[in-house]
């Protein structure tokens, strides 16, 4: 099967698409009118946009190898395969805010969805400084629905078994987080690069840090070990597209059963990172100081939003076979019942620093890095961005069980900055 593979160019696209019904119709017109776009500026992937007289789809398509680095570094089309069912589970509990899927290839690896025609990488945008009045409250509703509903707090421990038996198979991709995100940039690793000569200091710095690599490599340990729900497992702001209106999650091809800090961390700390970034953006010093608090009030409150929608979620919850709903039958079992939720979640709280902290680490002193840091020109000026995240990042590592709650890691972002 895997012989028939081949990675596509527009021609081939056209006339694989025009193979599809429900794909010609939402198009319109003749494949020969259809405008074809290769448009992946990601590390793994063929993007394509197909525009026809009566609209658009997108197209995307795994290759064979990791695209930022090239053939050297093989990876499995299979990757496809996990990241279709993780939008298809997506779409189960949180419908609104995932892409429409019209086809599937599994063969050739390639999965056909809604063009959000309208919608911008959340990325982008804040690098443009824009604001977004429905972004936290719909990520925290993404998070919370799609964290909690795939775990054993919601579900059958069959089902989650299932789960978690599809998705242990997407090891390739575990494996690249487990390395660029855990152990490379507290090591030598050829593929590493940062800010030089700017940075050069910091980073044998955080190679001889022994309080941040031990806890980076306890949080490697969690996650390696804790299947707790179904994760996007690369929630960054380049995963999120959106307008004023409307948000969508997409390109979850790292999804595994995991940590459920793990993609609450992951939002948490791009937003740090562009939050960092404002300063090399900005026309004069200051002149984002509002943009800059809008970003640490985003921040809050996807946070706040999330804490509380899981656990009303949690309260409801009838048929979950953690934490087992028939037990609680007293006055007296309810108050134990609250006390135990506030210490999950306060742990939660302390692993989504944690883990957001180390992706802010990776995207300075690893392999694959953010727009936010690299579009600005200036090196001197873009490494003291970077090291004010990387103190940012290290605080949230280390310093998370001190905080009361996200307004004191916020405090903390701020000192950092100053």
């Amino acid at each position: 099967m895997a012989s028939a593979y081949a990675a596509v160019d527009g021609a081939r696209l056209s006339s694989i698409l025009s193979k599809l019904p429900e794909v010609g119709a939402k198009l319109g017109g003749q494949p020969a009118e259809w405008r074809v776009r290769e448009v992946g500026d990601g590390n793994l992937n063929l993007v394509f946009i197909v525009e026809g007289p009566a609209g658009g789809v997108v197209v995307k398509q795994a290759l064979p190898y990791v695209r930022l680095v090239g053939e050297s570094w093989p990876l499995p089309l299979e990757r496809s395969w996990f990241e279709y069912n993780a939008l298809v589970e997506h779409a189960r509990y949180a419908p609104r805010l995932t892409p429409k899927i019209f086809h599937f290839d599994r063969e050739q690896a390639m999965i056909v969805m809604e063009y959000l025609s309208s919608h911008l990488i959340m990325r982008k945008g804040l690098i443009r400084g824009v604001e977004y009045p429905r972004f936290a409250a719909d990520i925290a509703e993404f998070l919370a629905e799609t964290l909690f509903n795939t775990s054993v707090l919601a579900g059958s421990a069959a089902e989650h078994k299932r789960r978690v038996e599809l998705f242990a198979r997407n090891i390739e991709l575990c494996r690249i987080t487990e390395d660029l995100v855990f152990t490379d940039p507290y090591r030598e690793a050829p593929l590493n690069r940062w800010t030089r000569p700017h940075l050069d200091a910091d980073k044998r710095a955080f190679e001889k840090d022994s309080a941040l690599k031990i806890a980076a490599q306890a949080r490697k340990y969690q996650f390696l070990t804790a299947a707790q729900a179904l994760i996007h497992g690369d929630l960054h702001t380049g995963s999120i597209m959106l307008n004023e209106s409307d948000t969508r999650v997409i390109d979850p091809e790292f999804a595994f059963v995991g940590p459920i800090g793990f993609d609450v961390g992951a939002v948490i700390g791009n937003l740090y990172l562009a939050y960092c970034a404002q300063e090399g953006h900005e026309s004069s010093p200051g002149a984002r100081d509002p943009y800059r608090q809008w970003i640490l009030d985003q921040i809050a409150a996807v946070w706040t939003g999330f804490h509380d929608r899981f656990l009303a979620l949690w309260r409801k919850a009838k048929q979950g076979e953690a934490y087992v709903a028939g037990l609680v039958a007293s006055p007296q079992d309810e108050a134990a019942m609250e006390a135990e939720r506030a210490r999950f979640m306060r742990k939660l709280f302390e692993e989504s620093l944690a883990f957001g902290g180390l992706k802010m680490i990776r995207r300075i002193l690893g392999l694959a890095h953010v727009e936010d840091l690299e579009s600005i020109a200036d090196p001197a000026k873009r490494a003291v961005c970077e090291r004010k995240a990387l103190a940012i990042g290290r605080e949230l590592v280390l310093g998370g069980a001190a905080f009361s709650g996200i307004a004191d890691a916020n405090a903390a972002a701020k000192a950092a900055r100053a």
